[in-house]
């Protein structure tokens, strides 16, 4: 038997990063979870109109979008509970900028991505960023034959219904084979 929640979004737990803009010609940060993948090089953010960050991404139309690994789970919780618009966030990182100089990377994060807005759409509540890939850059430690490996990236995954932070668990199975044995009834 199931039980009906009502409204209740049950997509989490999600991947939280740090996402970034240049406002006022400093860098400035938001703590995001409400993040998903569009395509394979596109990104949607939905961000609460309270962040400062958003001026910057409309102003700009640039962004980044950092992972933190568990290690950094205290900033992080700092950046989503402090508001830019009170705070120098511009100095809680090391950053540096690639291609797109209105998208602060987080040096201190294994992986940061640079993107271009593509799309902006304003809800009531929230904007949603939808953004293009143009540059992701990842520590080397992180990287297994060239490809971001979670295991070592260690990510923070948001659950809103707990308001809690988790860490990854063991892989569980291979995708695309898996399913390979399986006998449809």
């Amino acid at each position: 038997m199931k039980e009906n929640l009502g409204d209740t979004n049950a997509l989490y737990p999600l991947v939280t990063t740090l996402v970034g803009s240049v406002v006022d010609g400093k860098p400035d940060f938001a703590t995001v979870a409400h993040v998903g993948i569009a395509h394979l090089k596109g990104i949607t953010l939905g961000m609460g109109k309270i962040h400062l960050t958003n001026e910057g991404i409309k102003a700009n139309r640039e962004f980044s979008v950092s992972i933190p690994s568990v290690a950094m789970v205290e900033v992080t919780d700092y950046v989503g509970m402090a508001s830019g618009k009170t705070i120098d966030k511009s100095g809680l990182f090391k950053v540096f900028y690639g291609e797109l100089k209105g998208a602060p990377l987080v040096d201190d994060c294994p992986v940061t991505m640079a993107c271009r807005l593509i799309e902006h759409v304003e809800l009531p509540t929230h904007d949603l960023f939808v953004g293009e890939i143009v540059e992701t850059h990842a520590d080397v430690d992180v990287l297994t034959n060239g490809v971001v490996d979670l295991a070592k990236v260690r990510p923070l995954l948001f659950d809103m219904a707990s308001k809690k932070y988790w860490s990854l668990g063991e892989p569980l199975a291979k995708c695309w084979s898996v399913g390979k044995g399986y006998s449809a009834p």
